[in-house]
């Protein structure tokens, strides 16, 4: 569907369903509801930029809207007590460098018995702690999730299938949930494109109380495609090992390829909303069968409500595990180029991607439905640029970035 048009279709999708619906003896529900954000992001330094995962720019010293700016459009139709309709429509700033619309959910609900019900359609893909509604600002207590953990999984969205089940246990509510389908997501200005085949995501969350306690797993068959740089390095290993009868180069350039290789995401939560304190921590571990780079990643928050007023620290990191030598062998002085363009692959690269975040911030709720928020973060790449885009040749130092955004519920 064209994006100019998915918003429109949101908003046909309640009346259609009412008027299909209209002749059955319980007649349908329709709630519209949206969210959105309106922030400014700024940084100290020209040489790069910060965006948000799977954004083609970001910003730098001039204020910006485009990095934490957003505004959704969700409809619920409800059929009856067991069938559930839901749609939702997003604008924001992502791989292509405009504001643009995209159909984030759009799935059927059966409600199959107290304890289980199953979905078809579009739904969240659930790698994450705040996955179900990661673009909805005024449901986290941060201004933005942490990119060390939230950049380790280039797809936010499903298609397919998934069934939840939820059950008490004196006091203690699990809500299990087993999906499985494909899934799609653009990367680099909105030409790199990257595909995710028999995905199959495992979700359990355990509730007492103030507390929370998750487990997730994320297994797919993944596929970069449509990359220049990683084209032409490909190409060219296979041509210097043909000119070159090096095999090896060949075969390496075999595993290099991302085209339907086995990927992992296993991921740990907790979280803590208990006498003002408020706390909340990810750990994860990203594998793929090929040169893309292992990582592990995690942060940690905490903070202390005062009435309305909620500061909070916030500490994260991604590193890359293993460390190859290269990703392109030495001592062949045909492949300077390939090596050149290999460090420069953002998933590829050797140290690319490594990096911590110390954000400082506060979240003031003057309003029932919107809240005020001011963030401050201390951004350390390690090797290389780290997560900030567009940096200039060699650039690797510390960023300060600040934000201001009002979230808010309609």
């Amino acid at each position: 569907m064209n994006n100019k048009h998915i918003l429109a279709a949101m908003l046909a999708l309640p009346l259609a369903l009412s008027s299909a619906f209209a002749q059955e003896a319980q007649s349908p529900t329709v709630k519209i509801s949206g969210f959105g954000t309106g922030a400014l992001t700024w940084t100290n330094t020209n040489d790069a930029e910060f965006g948000r995962p799977n954004q083609a720019s970001g910003a730098k010293k001039s204020p910006r809207t485009g990095v934490d700016s957003n505004l959704g459009l969700q409809a619920d139709v409800s059929v009856n007590s067991w069938l559930s309709f839901t749609g939702q429509g997003l604008v924001r700033r992502d791989a292509e460098d405009d504001f643009g619309a995209e159909l984030m959910l759009a799935f059927a609900k059966a409600r199959i018995n107290d304890e289980i019900s199953v979905r078809v359609g579009r739904t969240g893909l659930p790698a994450f702690m705040i996955s179900d509604y990661r673009n909805v600002g005024y449901a986290h207590t941060f201004l933005r999730p942490p990119g060390e953990m939230y950049s380790q999984v280039p797809f936010d969205k499903l298609d397919g299938i998934d069934a939840t089940w939820q059950r008490s246990f004196g006091d203690t509510t699990v809500t299990g949930q087993l999906a499985y389908g494909r899934s799609e997501g653009r990367l680099a200005g909105g030409v790199i494109k990257a595909e995710g085949k028999d995905v199959l995501a495992l979700n359990v969350v355990a509730e007492h109380g103030p507390f929370t306690a998750r487990f997730g797993r994320v297994d797919a068959k993944v596929s970069v495609k449509h990359s220049a740089s990683l084209d032409a390095l490909l190409g060219g290993l296979r041509n210097a090992g043909a000119a070159l009868r090096q095999p090896q180069l060949t075969a390496m350039a075999d595993q290099l390829d991302p085209t339907e290789k086995d990927a992992s995401f296993t991921s740990f939560g907790l979280a803590m909303d208990w006498n003002n304190i408020v706390a909340q921590s990810e750990f994860a571990k990203r594998k793929t069968d090929t040169y893309v780079n292992d990582t592990t990643s995690w942060y940690l928050m905490g903070g202390y409500r005062f009435g309305k007023v909620l500061p909070y620290v916030i500490h994260g990191k991604v590193s890359i595990d293993g460390h190859p030598a290269n990703v392109v062998p030495a001592g062949v002085p045909a492949l300077a180029a390939l090596r050149a363009g290999a460090a420069s692959l953002p998933y590829i690269g050797i140290g690319q991607g490594e990096q911590s975040t110390t954000s400082l911030g506060v979240r003031w709720d003057f309003h029932s439905s919107a809240a005020l928020k001011v963030q401050f973060d201390r951004v350390k790449p390690g090797v290389g640029s780290g997560l900030l885009l567009n940096a200039k040749p060699g650039f690797n130092r510390d960023v300060t970035v600040g934000a201001v955004a009002v979230d808010f519920l309609f």
